[in-house]
């Protein structure tokens, strides 16, 4: 009666992963004297080393992909205006896959920039109809908060303010990360009230909260323009610490660099500068010229109101004083030089003045992005920290 197989007998058996396929390959003398004198431990034979050195090679090469996929993140761009934080965050590894802007006229730029028409109001729109993301991009406004002390269900104190909208998104989504940005003002108002909710609201949907308040002039922009910027990370990131960028505070650009030479049709009329600029001689508005080297006043939305307290001015043009143009406007944000923008003056200084500084949204974007990446791989290697 013949029965089976004896378990490993005959011929020792190997298993598929160390068996091994004799395939020729062929090198340069060059490169086969630098893997022979090549010195690795416990590999000594040329066949052992050259084993040793695919191996290596082609986990680097998967690293560097699934870097790579680390790396492509989607975003939602809220309260856009004509897309200034997502010129600061936007880049080839990333994908905005939904935004959302009510003014008319900055939807108008979104789209002639981005070629993505925003949805509107964001307080119609039900986080359901939001699209999955990974990071969530807010300039939502500065508003004060009417429910403080009333604790009635979640976020109750915010209802009714456009952060509120905000945190349902976060709590619904729990995105990876998010990036809010805000005017100073709102750290005080109400007594710093209202910021301290923001804050505690945050960090009850259980992420990691940071903030600082960043100058444009420290991010290469002739502005002094300061902004609360706010970041967080989702729990499972386990981020503890985030550094903000600081930018160069040591070389700054004057707004001479960035001025054009006489542009036409941005003069302010002799009799408002007599009658009102320079009434008073008390060093106001702020004027400028070619061989300034300052940075200006924060460019508001309002200026083309021509205010004397608020503005900055050009000397020159047909009456010797004149608005910044729309090219220099766009410089001072940091915008590109061929930033579209299909809307009147008016319409253009509004957007110029309540966008954000590019360049230092950029700063923190990218030290977003590494603190995510150095996440990502910790958690790969079963790192965490106290």
């Amino acid at each position: 009666m013949r029965g089976g197989a004896r378990e490993n007998a005959g011929q020792n058996r190997v298993s598929p992963d160390k068996k091994k396929i004799a395939k020729s390959i062929h090198v340069s003398p060059h490169l086969f004297n630098k893997i022979q004198e090549l010195e690795i431990d416990g590999y000594d034979s040329f066949s052992s080393k050259c084993q040793y050195l695919i191996e290596e090679g082609y986990e680097a090469i998967q690293m560097h992909n699934h870097k790579d996929n680390v790396d492509s993140l989607t975003f939602i761009d809220l309260f856009a205006g004509v897309g200034g934080i997502r010129k600061g965050f936007e880049d080839k590894n990333t994908k905005c896959v939904f935004s959302s802007e009510w003014d008319k006229f900055s939807v108008k730029t979104y789209e002639a920039n981005y070629g993505d028409i925003p949805f509107g109001d964001i307080t119609k729109i039900d986080e359901r109809d939001i699209p999955r993301h990974d990071v969530l991009l807010a300039g939502f406004p500065c508003q004060p908060f009417s429910n403080i002390g009333k604790r009635e269900g979640f976020g109750h104190e915010t209802q009714g303010t456009l952060f509120f909208d905000v945190l349902r998104i976060l709590k619904y989504h729990m995105p990876k990360m998010f990036l809010l940005e805000n005017v100073p003002g709102l750290l005080t108002i109400q007594n710093g009230e209202t910021f301290k909710i923001i804050l505690d609201n945050l960090e009850e949907l259980g992420y990691s909260v940071f903030f600082d308040v960043l100058d444009a002039q420290n991010f290469g922009l002739a502005q002094v323009r300061k902004r609360v910027v706010i970041v967080g990370f989702h729990p499972d990131l386990n981020v503890s610490t985030f550094a903000f960028p600081q930018g160069n505070t040591e070389n700054r650009v004057p707004v001479s660099s960035i001025l054009e030479n006489n542009p036409k049709g941005y003069s302010i009329s002799e009799h408002l500068q007599q009658s009102y600029l320079f009434k008073k001689n008390d060093g106001k508005p702020q004027v400028v010229d070619s061989n300034s080297t300052i940075q200006v006043k924060t460019l508001v939305a309002s200026y083309h109101k021509i205010q004397r307290l608020t503005g900055t001015f050009v000397k020159g043009g047909d009456t010797g004083l004149r608005l910044f143009s729309e090219l220099e406007c766009k410089r001072l944000m940091g915008f590109p030089d061929d930033f579209i923008i299909p809307v009147s003056r008016t319409q253009m200084y509004r957007q110029m003045g309540n966008s954000v500084a590019v360049p230092m949204i950029r700063e923190v974007a990218n030290a977003m992005k590494e603190e995510y990446q150095m996440a990502q791989q910790d958690k790969k290697v079963g790192v965490s920290y106290a």
